[in-house]
């Protein structure tokens, strides 16, 4: 953590209602330890993983693969982490970063950097991404000393690490990924999600898809799903919370569920607690949603997610990720080269590894080689993204 460029608040105190969102979040954690769905990420001798695993994942809509990063790996991360927020501008719409170069993403066409005020929740109760944060989450005062702005989100993320496309390529979380959707799986997007401590904003309760609540064929992975990597670990005040099994209820009455609570701490939530290179895998329609970071712990989250082939194939989409686009062959097949650059880029650094095969790209490993060549032609690819 403080290997990382973060501004450094002093930790508000707010009192009595300090003490009852204490409790939930202790309420919370005993919860979440009592679900059975957290272990070591394991896989049979056919490749495939564990089935009390996907059960596990099935019934409660996330699972934590617990300490699946190694130690050089996370260095590798933090390192990467680190240079992106050195390299970030020196506030929101500036060109430059603090040390006066072109700031981070300053020649892209996507959107790269996102920012939120201090402890503020920026999408609840609006009309963003077709309105499915209906309810803003409490905003606490923060410090007199917080910056207007702290960047929160870093989109495209593998253009920028070496680190995090390494990571994509992990032969162990393809294949839950291959179990989940098949093998002809697609990309969806990735970002790191950057919880300053005692700044960063809430993320109103919401679940992601958009596309497919109507379809007759809707089932429990229907809008796929998202890996989410911890550098540092993650809490109860900083984390994400999930409601368990939601992911199969079809499309929530997220408003109707908080005023039967009387506030936003839905009371089946559970937090994701984590250590550090623990890896989540959740689902994207189950309802989740997280609370200001009003503690001393920054939470850094690599997060990139996959989606069935027949959700994307010919689906007219956008709009949040990238701009309105038919999801075609050769648009599925174009951003789904990142994977197997990924794939390469993970060989070269951990030889020791048995590297995953990508089915609709078997044998044509060649052709993707990880080099600087390779490396400029992701500028922008997350204007591709398979947002559904």
């Amino acid at each position: 953590m403080d290997n990382l460029p973060l501004q450094r608040v002093p930790i508000v105190d707010y009192g009595s209602a300090q003490s009852a969102m204490e409790r939930y979040r202790r309420e919370g954690e005993e919860r979440a330890m009592r679900l059975g769905n957290r272990g070591p990420l394991r896989l049979g001798r056919d490749g495939k993983p564990d089935p009390a695993i996907l059960e596990a994942y099935s019934r409660c809509g996330f699972y934590v693969f617990e300490r699946l990063l190694r130690d050089e790996e996370l260095k590798d991360i933090e390192r990467d982490v680190a240079e992106m927020l050195e390299r970030a501008p020196v506030t929101k719409g500036s060109k430059l970063d603090r040390h006066g170069r072109p700031a981070l993403g300053a020649d892209c066409k996507a959107l790269n950097v996102s920012w939120v005020r201090p402890l503020s929740d920026p999408l609840g109760g609006t009309s963003f991404a077709h309105g499915r944060h209906p309810v803003k989450m409490t905003e606490p005062a923060p410090p007199r000393e917080a910056p207007e702005y702290v960047v929160q989100l870093v989109l495209g993320s593998l253009q920028f690490s070496e680190a995090c496309l390494r990571l994509y390529g992990h032969p162990q979380l393809l294949a839950v990924a291959e179990a989940i959707n098949g093998e002809d799986f697609t990309p969806f997007n990735e970002a790191v999600w950057i919880k300053q401590p005692g700044l960063g904003g809430s993320v109103a309760w919401h679940q992601d898809g958009w596309t497919h609540w109507g379809s007759p064929a809707l089932d429990e992975n229907t809008h796929g799903f998202n890996f989410m990597a911890q550098l540092y670990g993650c809490n109860a005040t900083n984390g994400l919370w999930v409601v368990p099994g939601s992911h199969r209820i079809g499309k929530a009455d997220i408003k109707s569920m908080v005023e039967a609570a009387g506030s936003e701490r839905l009371p089946d939530a559970v937090p994701l607690i984590c250590g550090p290179g623990d890896v989540v895998i959740c689902n994207r329609q189950a309802v989740h949603g997280s609370f200001a970071n009003t503690c001393e712990d920054v939470r850094v989250t690599i997060n990139f997610g996959f989606h069935r082939r027949k959700s994307v194939l010919g689906v007219a989409s956008g709009g949040v990720h990238n701009e309105v686009a038919v999801y075609d062959d050769q648009r599925i097949r174009e951003r789904s080269r990142v994977i197997m650059y990924a794939i390469d880029a993970r060989k070269r650094r951990f030889p020791d590894e048995k590297p995953y095969i990508y089915r609709p790209f078997a044998g044509q490993d060649h052709l993707y080689r990880w080099t600087p060549e390779a490396k400029a032609g992701l500028k922008d690819y997350n204007l591709l993204d398979l947002g559904i």
